[in-house]
């Protein structure tokens, strides 16, 4: 019963996502806007309710099944993509290089903004 609950609270916060973003016509995923509102609505409660957790726990265990219909897609599509091989393997190089450029300048941000006094490198400034 504390799975189904937890299943229910993450439903209906989707849902408001969805209709806020077609209601506003925002370009964001109903889904991006409904985890937005869940984790604001989790700060502001301060605690994460159980049946919630559960659910979230029971999820996370099978998130490997979720990988299985863009692996399908793969396959299904494998002669398109062995095709245009050079072009897909330069747009992952290019997005993982970006990607781990912003994750770097975000984490030094970061660092700067929520340890000032940090100089990073085990160094001893005495």
């Amino acid at each position: 019963m504390m799975f189904l609950n937890g299943i229910t609270w993450l439903l209906v916060f989707q849902l408001i996502g969805e209709v806020t973003v077609r209601l506003l016509g925002w370009p964001v995923p109903g889904p991006v806007l409904g985890m937005l509102l869940l984790f604001v609505s989790l700060v502001l409660m301060r605690r994460v309710p159980a049946t919630l957790d559960t659910a979230s726990t029971g999820l996370l265990g099978h998130l490997s099944l979720l990988f299985v219909p863009a692996g399908v897609g793969v396959m299904v599509h494998a002669d398109r993509l062995l095709a245009e091989w050079l072009p897909v393997v330069a747009v992952l190089l290019v997005t993982t290089l970006l990607t781990m450029l912003v994750t770097a300048g975000i984490m030094v941000l970061a660092t700067r903004w929520l340890a000032p006094d940090y100089h990073g490198g085990g160094e001893s400034h005495d």
